[in-house]
């Protein structure tokens, strides 16, 4: 398994590194990241819940580390990830569900071709 700890570590030490050679670009996407806390409508827990899902479901390792890293410090249990977690399964199953029903449509125009 990935030593988590270590690889945040980097991680955030080239993301400083991206920061210093393009500090807008880094700007932008820390105001990105912040536009959930200003209007509040969600807490800060469920928002990172919502991200660690979405990190999986983009496969980003990153994303990952950051997001379980923040959503423990809220307070989420493993039970809240599990659930968070599940819902980004159903979506890619859902998600594959979706293409494949184009699959079945491309195939019937290519065969009538």
């Amino acid at each position: 398994m990935l030593n988590w700890t270590e690889y945040r570590r980097e991680l955030m030490d080239r993301i400083g590194e991206i920061g210093k050679l393009s500090p807008d670009s880094l700007a932008g996407y820390q105001t990105l990241s912040a536009a959930g806390k200003k209007t509040n409508h969600l807490d800060a827990k469920t928002r990172e819940l919502i991200a660690l899902a979405v990190a999986v479901t983009s496969r980003c390792d990153g994303c990952i580390v950051v997001h379980a890293t923040e959503a423990s410090k809220l307070g989420a249990s493993r039970e809240e990830v599990a659930e968070a977690l599940g819902v980004a399964i159903a979506l890619n199953a859902g998600a594959a569900m979706v293409y494949s029903a184009r699959a079945l449509d491309a195939m019937s125009a290519v065969s009538a071709v």
